[in-house]
C-alpha cells in the first residue's frame, strides 16, 4: 500500500472536493475546519481504508455510508474527561451557581458534547448544589455515534481513578463512586443524572439556535475551526444566550478579537468564563 501524496497543492484540492461532496451528499459541513487538522486526519483515514489518494477516499465515502461513518469519527475530535480542568468546576460551583439560583428554571447547552463526560460532570455539580431538578441540559454533537455513548453513560472503569482525582480537585462534596456502578470493565453512571438531559444531534457549522440558555459550555471545539466558522459559532452562541448568561470556553479559546467581544465581560478570565452583558 502506498502512502497518500505529499504534493500539498494537489492534495488540498482533493480535500476541497471531498469536503464539498460530503456537504452535498450527507449534509455535514467541514469546509471551514482548520485545514492542517483535517489534512492529518484525512491522510490517516486514507491509509486505514487501504486507499492511495484522497480522491479514492472521496469515491468510497460517496458510495459507502459505512465508510462515511468511519470518516466522521475520524474528523470529529472526541477527546473528553470527567471534571476536565477542575478549576472550571470550582468556579462554576462558587461563582456561577449562586447566580443561576436566581432563575426559576435553568437551561444549559453543552455544544459539541462528544461522549458526554462533561455533561455528567455538570449534572453531578448541579445535583450536589441542589439545582438539578430545575435544570434542563441539552447535550448536542454532530456525531450520532458519540451521542450513543453519551446516552448510555458507560465509561471505562480504568478511567475512574483519574476522574475521581479530578472530581476531588473540583470541590466534589461526596464519594465519587456513589455516582456509578461497576459492570465488568465499565462504569455505568446513575440514570438519574440524565433524567433532565436531552441528547440530540446539532451541527455547529450548519444548524441554528434552538433555545434561550443561561449557560453554554463549548470547550476545545472551536480550536479546530477556521476564522470564518468561529465567527459563525460565536454569533450562534450570542443569539442563544439570555442577557447575563454565561459562556464557558476551552483553555486555548477566547472571545478576544472576535466581533462579539464587546457583548461579553470576562467573568473568570483564568477559567475562560464570560458573561453576556448586552
Amino acid at each position: 500500500m502506498t502512502t497518500p501524496t505529499r504534493d500539498n497543492a494537489l492534495e488540498d484540492m482533493e480535500i476541497e472536493l471531498l469536503l464539498e461532496g460530503i456537504h452535498r451528499h450527507y449534509g455535514y459541513d467541514f469546509r471551514n475546519y482548520a485545514l492542517s487538522s483535517l489534512r492529518r486526519r484525512i491522510r490517516d483515514r486514507v491509509q486505514a481504508e487501504q486507499l492511495r489518494t484522497v480522491s479514492g477516499l472521496k469515491e468510497k465515502v460517496l458510495h459507502d455510508p459505512a465508510c462515511m461513518e468511519r470518516l466522521l469519527l475520524s474528523l470529529s475530535v472526541n477527546v473528553s474527561a470527567m471534571f476536565r480542568d477542575p478549576g472550571l468546576y470550582r468556579a462554576i460551583r462558587s461563582a456561577v451557581v449562586p447566580l443561576l439560583r436566581t432563575y426559576p428554571f435553568i437551561r444549559i447547552w453543552h455544544a459539541g458534547c462528544s461522549t458526554g463526560e462533561e455533561v455528567y460532570s455538570m449534572a453531578i455539580v448541579l445535583q450536589e448544589e441542589g439545582l438539578y431538578d430545575r435544570c434542563r441540559l441539552y447535550a448536542t454533537d454532530m456525531n450520532e455515534a458519540v451521542l450513543r455513548t453519551a446516552r448510555a453513560g458507560l465509561f471505562p472503569l480504568a478511567a475512574m481513578k483519574a476522574y475521581t482525582a479530578n472530581y476531588l480537585q473540583a470541590a466534589g462534596t461526596a464519594e465519587f463512586s456513589r455516582y456509578y456502578t461497576v459492570s465488568h470493565d465499565r462504569a455505568m453512571f446513575n440514570p438519574a443524572l440524565k433524567k433532565n438531559v436531552v441528547f440530540a444531534q446539532h451541527n455547529l457549522a450548519m444548524d441554528g439556535p434552538f433555545n434561550d440558555f443561561h449557560l453554554i459550555v463549548c470547550r476545545n471545539v472551536m480550536i479546530y475551526f477556521d476564522k470564518t466558522l468561529r465567527a459563525r459559532v460565536h454569533a450562534l452562541f450570542l443569539e442563544s444566550l439570555v442577557r447575563f448568561g454565561f459562556l464557558c470556553l476551552g483553555s486555548k479559546e477566547t472571545i478576544r478579537h472576535t466581533h462579539v467581544e464587546t457583548e461579553y465581560a470576562a467573568f473568570d478570565a483564568r477559567e475562560k468564563i464570560y458573561r453576556r452583558i448586552r
